[in-house]
């Protein structure tokens, strides 16, 4: 249970307690609190150690950072070394909850469970947009094949099957009939969302939501798309510089948000959006997160925007209110994920780097032969290899993007009993 007060030699210092998964710097906390006159404390996991500052004054490793029980014992132990947390801040999907329900317990300022509900549940998250009158996809929660029957007979086939708090694509289904129902284990994944199938490309819209408006924001197409990247596809993303395109997603999207809450958050937020015959374009919503896109997001906003969404989303979940954005800095960003090249965890044992070879390409991140790519729970994070990109046009970084994709070797021997050398082709499906 919470304790109050600071432990004897403790001082003054306040203590922020921060729940972490990611090896790579994500989020740079060093210059988000200062760790020399604040007791910053980390609960990770143990793939997640080595992200943690060096200057944190005491860490906790758990199984899993989305385990309420494992990561409440954590911070209590936490709390009875350096005192009762001032904050206690989670900047990945999946651990919003988490330190939310923790925040609560301790009476601390930041986004509650039912602020985050809207964001993490996709049911919820659906029929609060839908009620508003808003376009979305023809809905239904589902618990049996029957059910997913009924729905494809009033709405068509192909329909999409998901859980409604997975994250990274992760159990989604696209299904052409009910023979794909196949492996679907309702008690046990549900409860499910079905939705009818939308064609029109998908696009991530990535900012700031505050006092009702965007304040700061960007859309970006996906190159294939992210289901496709757990059937071993590569996944890019390009920012749009089409002004039609980006004019109806900028409204539609305050409308998304508004529908959904009243707070400052920053947003990651999924649209459908096709031009129509006469020009127009249409915009239906898809999901949204309350939190800082994933895949190489941040890293392209710091770079190329000159502002840090993780920043923004910190400062959030300590009350505060994020600076006011600057933009210093103009340009369209890009990226791409290489999917894991064998069942991980895997051993690299050959890889192709690609920055000075490829025009637009500013970094990457790869594993050099011999490091074994985790099995790890942050799973954009650990794949075949990353890469960044910036450019004038959305045309000149979609170039950059798929010639990277076209060029992109890596082999690796999995970690497994009888494992085999295993390689991917970059750029088959790009």
């Amino acid at each position: 249970m919470p304790t109050s007060g600071n432990p004897a030699g403790s001082g003054a210092r306040t203590h922020v307690i921060v729940i972490h998964r990611w090896r790579d710097r994500y989020a740079h906390y060093e210059t988000y609190v200062d760790h020399t006159t604040s007791h910053v404390t980390y609960v990770t996991t143990e793939v997640g150690v080595p992200g943690v500052p060096p200057t944190a004054a005491g860490v906790e490793v758990v199984r899993a950072t989305d385990d309420l029980a494992e990561v409440r014992a954590a911070t209590d132990r936490l709390a009875g070394r350096f005192g009762r947390p001032a904050a206690v801040v989670a900047l990945k999907e999946d651990d919003l909850l988490i330190a939310a329900h923790l925040r609560a317990e301790w009476g601390l300022p930041g986004a509650t469970v039912a602020d985050l509900l809207p964001f993490r549940d996709k049911l919820e998250m659906t029929r609060r947009v839908a009620d508003a009158g808003l376009p979305v996809p023809a809905f239904a929660a589902v618990s049996a094949p029957g059910e997913v029957d009924a729905f494809a007979a009033r709405h068509g086939w192909p329909l999409v099957l998901k859980p409604t708090r997975s994250s990274s694509s992760e159990g989604v289904r696209v299904l052409r009939g009910l023979d794909d129902l196949a492996g679907v284990d309702f008690a046990a994944d549900g409860p499910l969302l079905a939705q009818a199938h939308v064609p029109d490309p998908i696009y991530h819209v990535d900012g700031l939501y505050r006092d009702g408006r965007l304040e700061i924001w960007t859309a970006s197409r996906y190159v294939n798309d992210c289901l496709g990247f757990r059937d071993g596809a590569p996944l890019g993303s390009v920012e749009e510089d089409e002004p039609a395109v980006l004019d109806a997603i900028g409204i539609w999207s305050g409308r998304f948000l508004g529908a959904l809450t009243t707070m400052s958050t920053v947003f990651h937020l999924e649209v459908f959006a096709g031009v129509r015959e006469d020009g127009t374009v249409r915009c239906t919503f898809l999901e949204v997160g309350a939190r800082v896109g994933g895949a190489e997001v941040p890293f392209v906003w710091r770079d190329v925007h000159r502002y840090d969404l993780m920043e923004a989303a910190f400062a959030l979940q300590l009350g505060e209110q994020p600076a006011k954005p600057e933009r210093a800095a103009e340009g369209i960003g890009g990226w791409l994920l290489i999917p894991a090249p064998a069942e991980r965890p895997c051993r690299i044992t050959a890889i192709t780097p690609l920055v000075g070879l490829v025009p637009g390409l500013y970094a990457e991140s790869l594993l050099t032969p011999g490091e074994v790519l985790p099995a790890a729970d942050a799973y954009y994070e650990h794949v075949g290899g990353r890469f960044r990109f910036s450019g004038a046009t959305s045309l000149e970084v979609e170039q950059a993007i798929r010639g990277a994709a076209a060029a992109f070797r890596v082999t690796a021997q999995p970690c497994t009993p009888g494992g085999a050398d295993s390689n991917t082709t970059a750029g088959e499906h790009v």
